[in-house]
């Protein structure tokens, strides 16, 4: 270190004062501590720093002590750089004057301004550029500032340079380090969002997690998902999460004129005030509302509402996190949605196809019984021997028995009632017994589904009991009707959160040209497909056909 003319007790005092400085991590904290420094090695009654704009031509910050609050007001505007102050930006080396007011750039002071007549001012340089000047006026006693106060401030100068480099450094990395932790909590939000709804299929789930994940990662005091009605001219209150919740939900019209509308045709956020979080019938002094789209399509919108740390307004980073975030959030109520509306129109279709084959079966069977009856009764009125006349209605009765029962067995083939009241396994225990004696036909059953703690079937999902029973049903009247077989095998088994179904026969098996559709599996596969299950028709290990079904295995709700 060069000569400074500073004694032992000087050094060291800067020593202790550097190190005191360069462990301050914040910038404001320095300035002021660089202050409070400079007037007690000094002795000074007044001390500022003042801080360069970007261009360097002014002063854009002034901080002082020395100066009452109550004075302050008084004095009125802080310094921008004219005068001496102005004086050290455009030559910026140390200047010490006994006298301001003898200084030809001297402006002089506002009325209110206590006396100064002693200045020290040292400019303050961080890698090579001005970052401002440190100022000292009115040293006590009367005094003026000599060389060592000025190699003193200089040395101060040159830690406070440091200090400042360091606490600007930190705070530029503690903003960093905010921002990526940020980044990082929208990222693992929206793969938390992800995992969850893997195999998720309730929308009404999907959506509550949509907005408590969505108001979680931007720390909004609430957060809405919005829909698009099925005209897409309203919207509706699909999910909230926070405070204050709605009692219910409405519906919210999103006309042309409304910053909502114009949101929703966008494809950024949007923010939101209080009157246009007001149209939206809810309340809040600041909103971000990200628009929900899938494939170009909107669905609706995910409002964040008023941020509760450093809030309510929402900044660019919450802005980009939410972004990332609705898109997955839109992929996965989109998918449901569709997912939902194709599994309403297999439905449908389903239903028509088992109305059109019941009809057929009431057709060709129970109207022609029917009509036949008719006939014999008509016939039997018009015998002149009272014998022959009772014989025949007697046969007529017979018939009439036989009618009832084939209506019977018909509706319990529609829904029979052990299957509402023991379960799926009795249900089908009672088909098995019905098809083997109506067509003479040894069937072999093994039904091993989940049971409870006493022993007892334990049920399951109504849509998949019936699905289960549906398609063991079609393939034994398939296996009765055209196979040609002796006998027929029914294993049902619940493995591993699965339900495999096989129904084989010893036949004539699959013949050449033969579509799958004759063996009435159509429905029966869409059936399958409305609860996430598959259908595989093939031929026979020895002979026949066999049906193999894999369903998942649904807990009834």
């Amino acid at each position: 270190m060069e000569e400074t003319g500073l004694s032992p007790t000087q050094l060291q005092r800067l020593l202790e004062v550097g190190r005191g400085l360069v462990s301050e991590l914040r910038p404001d904290a320095v300035l002021r501590q660089v202050l409070e420094t400079a007037r007690d090695l000094t002795g000074a009654r007044y001390a500022a720093i003042g801080v360069l704009d970007p261009a360097g031509g002014a002063l854009e910050r002034f901080v002082f002590i020395g100066i009452e609050d109550e004075l302050r007001q008084r004095i009125g505007d802080l310094p921008r750089g004219h005068g001496i102050l102005g004086e050290l930006i455009r030559d910026p080396r140390p200047l010490r004057l006994t006298q301001l007011s003898h200084h030809p750039r001297s402006y002089g002071f506002p009325a209110e301004h206590p006396p100064m007549e002693s200045f020290l001012g040292v400019p303050v340089v961080i890698r090579g550029r001005i970052f401002g000047n440190l100022y000292l006026t009115e040293k006590r006693g009367g005094e003026e500032f000599d060389e060592r106060d000025e190699q003193l401030v200089v040395v101060l100068a040159e830690w406070a340079a440091v200090a400042i480099d360091n606490a600007r450094s930190h705070e530029v990395e503690a903003r960093r380090t905010v921002e990526l932790e940020r980044v990082m909590r929208g990222m693992r939000a929206t793969v938390s969002l992800n995992r969850e709804l893997t195999g998720e299929t309730d929308l009404e789930r999907i959506l509550e997690l949509v907005a408590k994940r969505g108001r979680a990662l931007v720390e909004a005091s609430s957060c809405v998902v919005l829909l698009l009605g099925a005209s897409g001219s309203s919207l509706q209150v699909a999910a909230w999460a926070g405070e204050p919740a709605p009692d219910e939900r409405i519906d919210v019209p999103a006309t042309p004129a409304t910053a909502v509308r114009a949101a929703l045709g966008s494809r950024e956020n949007t923010p939101l005030d209080a009157t246009a979080i007001g149209q939206l019938g809810l309340e809040g002094r600041s909103a971000l509302m990200a628009p929900l789209r899938m494939r170009g399509r909107p669905l609706g919108a995910l409002v964040a509402i008023d941020r509760l740390r450093n809030g309510p307004g929402f900044d660019d980073d919450d802005d980009l996190a939410l972004s990332a975030f609705a898109v997955s959030a839109a992929t996965a109520i989109g998918a449901t949605q569709q997912a939902d509306a194709e599994k309403r129109r297999l439905s449908i279709a389903s239903s028509e196809r088992e109305r059109a084959r019941w009809a057929r079966e009431i057709h060709d069977e129970t109207l022609q019984e029917l009509s036949a009856l008719r006939v014999m009764q008509e016939s039997a009125l018009h015998l002149d021997d009272p014998e022959t006349m009772r014989r025949a209605l007697k046969h007529a009765s017979e018939q009439t028995e036989h009618l009832i029962s084939g209506l019977q067995g018909l509706i319990t083939e529609l829904r029979p009632a052990a299957l509402d009241q023991l379960g799926v396994a009795a249900a089908i225990e009672a088909l098995v017994n019905r098809v083997g004696d109506r067509a003479e036909l040894t069937i072999e059953v093994d039904v091993d589904l989940p049971a409870d703690d006493g022993g007892s079937e334990h049920r399951l999902d109504a849509e998949l009991e019936a699905t289960i029973y549906r398609i063991v049903q079609e393939s034994l009247s398939n296996v009765a009707k055209h196979a040609g077989a002796g006998r027929a095998r029914v294993m049902v088994e619940a493995r591993d959160g699965r339900v495999g179904i096989t129904v084989e026969d010893d036949g004539h098996g699959l013949q050449p040209g033969d579509p799958s559709p004759g063996f009435g599996l159509i429905g029966l596969r869409e059936r399958a497909e409305l609860v996430g299950g598959s259908i595989n028709v093939t031929p026979g290990v020895k002979g026949g056909v066999r049906v193999t079904a894999d369903l998942p295995l649904l807990a009834r709700r």
